[in-house]
């Protein structure tokens, strides 16, 4: 099977142009990063009846995924640069709808895509097994946590431990921010089914939809938001999120399945 490593941030996928059988095992022993190729999950590209593409998201632990906000900026690169299209604005099907694309171009490849991330949807400050958090629909689930210093934050055992609350059936995504100046934000994640990631772009709209409701960044304005892996920009307004962001090809490859 002929894939390619991608990454947008350090968020990591394997991608593959296909619908190979078993996607969800296929997942498990292709993210595994000492006996697979290593990465965040897997990521199938195909046609769409509905849209130019469509693309199925499966993290490390096999689970299926609605959207991925840095995974879809590397679909948007993947078709441009190999040739499936020359078109520059895309329509990409997702278990969470159809998301645009518009692609920047540099010298015949892509180098950084936005993405209209479509409705956003906060909720009400709540607390869930002792942490303050503000819940936020992306088209998948999110928990915003504020926090003094994301650096510090206890996300491995806190992230992990609110991923499997009840309050969320189906796990939740899990964010840590903290202020930095004015729209300017950081923030770190714990991703259900995959743990710690080095960014992770539908939790980075969540962040800056939050922020905008606690006040801490203002509505319409490109909020940066400072991840592990990079910085991405998010403009959030009248409840839609725009998310601009790198893509990268890290290598290709076969592998036997």
């Amino acid at each position: 099977m002929k894939f390619t490593k991608m990454e947008g941030l350090g968020n990591d996928y394997i991608y593959v142009y296909g619908a190979p059988k078993d996607p969800e095992a296929l997942s498990v022993k292709l993210s595994d990063r000492h006996f697979g190729i290593g990465g965040d999950g897997l990521v199938l590209i195909s046609l769409s009846d509905v849209a130019d593409f469509k693309m199925r998201i499966f993290n490390a632990d096999g689970s299926e995924a609605k959207m991925c906000g840095n995974g879809i900026r590397c679909v948007g690169k993947f078709v441009y640069d190999k040739g499936y299209t020359k078109k520059t604005e895309l329509a990409v099907e997702t278990l969470s709808g159809i998301k645009y694309l518009k692609l920047f171009v540099v010298d015949g490849k892509v180098e950084s895509v936005a993405v209209d991330m479509g409705r956003v949807e906060v909720g009400e400050e709540e607390t869930v097994d002792g942490v303050t958090l503000i819940p936020v629909d992306v088209g998948n689930p999110h928990a915003v946590t504020f926090v003094e210093d994301a650096d510090k934050a206890p996300v491995d055992t806190v992230g992990r431990r609110i991923e499997k609350n009840p309050r969320f059936p189906g796990g939740v995504n899990v964010e840590f921010v903290s202020a930095e100046g004015k729209n300017r934000l950081r923030m770190r994640v714990w991703e259900r089914g995959s743990g710690i990631t080095m960014a992770c772009g539908t939790g980075t709209c969540a962040s800056v939809a939050a922020a905008v409701k606690r006040g801490l960044c203002d509505e319409g304005a490109e909020v940066e938001v400072r991840l592990d892996g990079g910085v991405l920009k998010v403009k959030y307004e009248a409840g839609k999120a725009l998310m601009t962001g790198p893509a990268r090809t890290v290598f290709e490859g076969e592998i036997q399945c």
